[in-house]
C-alpha cells in the first residue's frame, strides 16, 4: 500500500525565496526516484513563508530511500531545512486504492 507524507515548512523571515529555490530544484530528481509516486511542493499564496509538500511513495522504504538521496541531503537537509522556522511531517496511508 502507498505511503503518504504531508510536510509543512515555514521559512525564517527573509529565507522564503531560497527555500522555494531548493524545493523547485528537488522536484525533478525526486520524481525520477524509483518508488516515488507523487512529489508536489506548494506555496501558500497569502503567506510566502509557508510551504506544503505532498509526497506519495510505493511504501515506507521508498520514502526512507528518498531521504537518503544525494539531492535531498544537499538541498533538503543541507540548504532548505536550516532556513526553516518550523518543520512538520505527517504520515498517512490511503483509505482506497
Amino acid at each position: 500500500m502507498a505511503y503518504t507524507v504531508a510536510v509543512t515548512w515555514i521559512a525564517k523571515p527573509g529565507e522564503e525565496d531560497e527555500v522555494a529555490r531548493c524545493l523547485s530544484e528537488l522536484v525533478e530528481p525526486s520524481r525520477a526516484e524509483e518508488g516515488v509516486l507523487v512529489y508536489i511542493p506548494n506555496r501558500d499564496p497569502e503567506d510566502p513563508t509557508k510551504f506544503f509538500i505532498y509526497e506519495q511513495y510505493v511504501d515506507e522504504a521508498a520514502y526512507t530511500a528518498h531521504t537518503e538521496t544525494e539531492h535531498f541531503k544537499r538541498l533538503g537537509f543541507g540548504d532548505a531545512i536550516p532556513r526553516l522556522a518550523e518543520r512538520k511531517r505527517e504520515f498517512f496511508a490511503p483509505m482506497v486504492d
